[in-house]
């Protein structure tokens, strides 16, 4: 339709835009987003095509996705011609490739071109006749709108250019629409999208600027953030991973608060009984962006209430339609996706307003690469972890990017937070360290794209770090990256995944905190053979559980104080335990779902429990605990039956709220038959029934008694796993820990070898699985052969050591085999 000359697309039923029928058609100016789609990336972008698709292909699905309209690829061209910027453009780009002028100089002269030009009547009519049909559709008069970029060239399956042009918030009237509109057009040259299209090899001239403009949602009455239907760390694809902070996206988009961050099982979505969320972490959150009350700025940042920073933004049920959404966006697409989500403070309800392809998780290649530490190092800070890679340099302390110059290549960029403008400093830096931010924030997002190691959110970098300090950054031990003092060496081993043999013997792996375990779901283990669930309690939990139960017995005032800091937000403390354990049993099992998981009842000392906050009013003194009040023996004495009904309540969360069915429970360190009857008993109490919704008791195999009665103990339990550490020095009497008599502790000894082979004799004989979960196979080729050779079920080893045993298991196995 045309009026005066203007060419604009109507929506598709109600609100034309123009009324009078051209006779020769012309490009448009200006379409309605629902009637453009993944085809229309030349016309409208990567980001407004992406919003039309899902407009037209999710909304029936229940997506909730603003209405909008978008500037076409022909009106930016129009613009870039009536005002004649193109010979001067490329002027400017030809003298920064001689070396004439440098980038900052170069972008702002481009962009002062976009900003002293002049919008064509034609284009300018055209965008106040959408906002005027756009005011109709949403029945307010001047409404709020959001001005977002979209070039022709973003968003691209193998290349991400998210953030490189600029978004525009709160943007209320014709005249402000207008000039927003231009100061898109300028943010095509922003200095970081030169560098990255200069990087990419992109043709600047080739590339044109669409503008979307979409209702505001009020997301700075409530919340908002970013979505990957992909763990963006691992590359993990059965999971959601959620961000979300009070107030408008960007401070979650920039990294400059610490968001929460929920992660959700997929395969598990489609059973509305269960809540697959396998994670909810609170963060700091400690500013939000909303709405200007007065002035030239749009928006204002300010600080959150107490009750704010307490709170989780979303709902468990809000975090499972989010999470299907990703589903649904994801099967549409084809691919993993990244998403940009935000609720209405004034509805409640919640919109999807960005999604792109997710380039850096989604990319990675069937090879993993093992990075270990090989020395040790003082630690002087933690965060997350983004990547799985070491690297070492000097550190250099960077808070304006304007400060790139004196940046040297292959540093350590140590900076409080970075945006888009950091992207050029950060393409020459062997790793990045940051204040701010969260798995989801700018610098962990660059961060992935680049393959260049990362530590965020670390909250102390930039004070506990000096220039020129010679530093390692660490993020190959978990979802924690650490920050050592001096250059601790390390080894990469990069290993292909499609050349490794295949094993009849199950290999699994032994996982020891959930934050790990995403890393590992390439390798091809057959579930996780020990997950020892003392170490969610120390690493996340860190009070004694007894300690939940009875608050009131627990003298000492500072750990008082740390229990209530820790339990805040929890009416019921013990909830805490209960909650925090669950999850990150589920987070374990989820990464090998649907092969078993064994997660190992608590086995610490009493000495080790004693450590825990609030656990030295609960635990006796002993002369040897590696002999004394452990494994079993407390489950059902008084001193710990509280303590263990909290374990049991966990446990039957996992596997019937969550959904994780695959786990299997191992009782450790049984000494009796009579007790492995108790244990069993006290566990039936709390509703862990063996047999029951086909829950599985396994019992480690770890006392000479377990060897000797093992028909007896087989009659009780689904299967054992042999402990080779603890058998072996009970066996030799040889203390493990001991370096004077370390020469003495060897699994291959024949008293211990023969004691392994009989038992996976009567356990076969008996009719139960028997596997082994000690460090025995990993260090000793022979050992793994010997295991082999008898039949064992399962090998479950360390993630690090497993590509090796493999190969030693099949080669083992391959020998076995006669000669034809």
């Amino acid at each position: 339709m045309m009026t005066d000359n203007i060419t604009v697309a109507p929506p598709p039923s109600a609100n034309p835009i123009t009324a009078n029928q051209p006779t020769q058609p012309e490009p448009a100016l200006v379409l309605w987003l629902e009637t453009v789609g993944n085809r229309d990336v030349a016309t409208v972008g990567g980001k407004n095509a992406s919003l039309g698709e899902m407009i037209a292909a999710l909304r029936p699905s229940g997506v909730r996705i603003p209405d909008g309209f978008a500037t076409t690829a022909s009106a930016y061209r129009g613009f870039v011609a009536t005002n004649h910027i193109e010979p001067r453009l490329r002027a400017a780009l030809e003298a920064y490739r001689r070396g004439d002028a440098d980038l900052p100089r170069t972008g702002d002269a481009i962009r002062r071109l976009f900003l002293e030009a002049t919008l064509p009547e034609p284009l300018a009519a055209a965008v106040r006749a959408a906002y005027h049909a756009l005011s109709a559709r949403t029945g307010k008069t001047e409404p709020a709108v959001a001005v977002r970029s979209s070039a022709t060239a973003e968003d691209l399956p193998d290349a991400s250019f998210a953030g490189q042009q600029e978004t525009f918030l709160n943007i209320v009237g014709e005249a402000a629409l207008l000039d927003a509109c231009r100061r898109c057009y300028a943010s095509l040259f922003t200095d970081r999208a030169i560098a990255y299209r200069e990087d990419k090899g992109f043709d600047h001239l080739a590339v044109a600027l669409s503008i979307g403009v979409q209702p505001m949602v009020r997301s700075d009455l409530s919340g908002s953030g970013v979505m990957f239907s992909i763990d963006p760390e691992s590359g993990f694809p059965r999971v959601v991973a959620i961000s979300a902070a009070w107030g408008l996206g960007e401070t979650v988009v920039q990294g400059s608060v610490d968001p929460d961050e929920y992660v959700v099982f997929k395969p598990l979505l489609g059973d509305g009984r269960l809540k697959p969320i396998l994670d909810k972490r609170l963060g700091a959150k400690a500013t939000k962006l909303i709405y200007a009350a007065s002035g030239e700025a749009r928006t204002s940042l300010v600080e959150t209430s107490d009750h704010e920073r307490r709170s989780f933004v979303l709902e468990d049920d809000e975090i499972l339609e989010l999470a299907r959404w990703a589903v649904l966006i994801e099967d549409h697409y084809g691919r993993p996706m990244d998403m940009e989500w935000a609720r209405d403070g004034e509805t409640g309800e919640i919109f999807i307003v960005q999604a792109r392809p997710e380039t850096a998780g989604a990319g990675r290649k069937a090879s993993l690469s093992l990075w270990r530490l090989t020395g040790k190092g003082v630690a002087l800070t933690t965060g997350a972890a983004v990547g799985e890679a070491i690297a070492s340099g000097p550190a250099c302390i960077i808070r304006d990017p304007r400060d790139l110059a004196r940046f040297p290549d292959g540093a350590i960029l140590v900076t409080e937070m970075t945006d888009p403008d950091w992207t050029p400093l950060m393409r020459r830096a062997a790793g990045i360290i940051t204040d701010h931010g969260g798995a989801t924030s700018h610098a962990a997002i660059v961060s992935r794209e680049l393959g260049v190691p990362a530590i965020v959110g670390t909250g102390t970098a930039t004070a506990v770090l000096k220039n020129g300090q010679t530093i390692t950054l660490s993020c190959a031990e978990g979802d924690r990256g650490v920050v050592y003092d001096g250059a601790v060496p390390f080894t990469r081993e990069d290993v292909d995944l499609a050349a490794l043999p295949e094993a009849r013997t199950d290999l699994m792996i032994n996982l020891a905190t959930p934050g790990s375990s995403f890393r590992w779901w390439r390798l091809p283990a057959k579930g996780v053979g020990l997950a020892r669930m003392e170490f969610i309690i120390s690493d996340l939990i860190r009070i004694h559980p007894m300690a939940l139960v009875h608050p009131e017995r627990v003298t000492d005032p500072a750990a008082r104080a740390e229990i209530e800091a820790l339990t805040c937000g929890y009416s019921d403390k013990t909830e805490y335990f209960v909650d925090t354990l669950s999850r990150g049993i589920a987070r374990i099992a989820a990464a090998c779902h649907p092969h078993p998981a064994i997660v190992r009842l608590s086995d610490f000392k009493s000495n080790e429990y004693a450590h825990l906050i609030g656990g030295a009013d609960f635990e006796p003194t002993e002369e040897n605990p590696m002999l004394g009040f452990r494994g079993a023996s407390r489950y059902y004495h008084e001193r710990y039956r509280d303590g263990f009904a909290l374990e049991c309540r966990a446990i039957r969360r996992v596997r019937e709220t969550i959904g994780m069915s695959n786990v299997i429970v191992m009782v450790p360190f049984c000494r009796t038959v009579d007790e492995a009857d108790r244990v069993l008993a006290e566990m039936s109490r709390h509703g862990l029934v063996r047999g029951e919704d086909g829950l599985q008791i396994y019992m480690m195999c770890e006392i000479p008694a377990n060897v000797i009665l093992a028909e007896e103990f087989a009659s009780r339990f689904d299967g054992f796993s042999i402990g080779s550490n603890d058998l072996t020095q009970l066996i030799l009497g040889v203390d493990r820990d001991s370096e004077m008599l370390a020469p003495l502790f060897d699994e291959r000894n024949a008293a211990v070898a023969r004691s392994i082979l009989e038992v996976i004799h009567r356990a076969h004989a008996s009719g139960i699985k028997i596997g082994i979960c000690g460090q025995a196979p990993s260090n000793y080729p022979e050992f793994a052969e010997l295991l082999v050779h008898a039949g064992i079920d399962s090998i479950s080893l360390n993630p690090d050591s497993f590509v090796a045993t493999l190969r030693h298991v099949a080669k083992a196995e391959h020998a076995e085999i006669p000669a034809p």
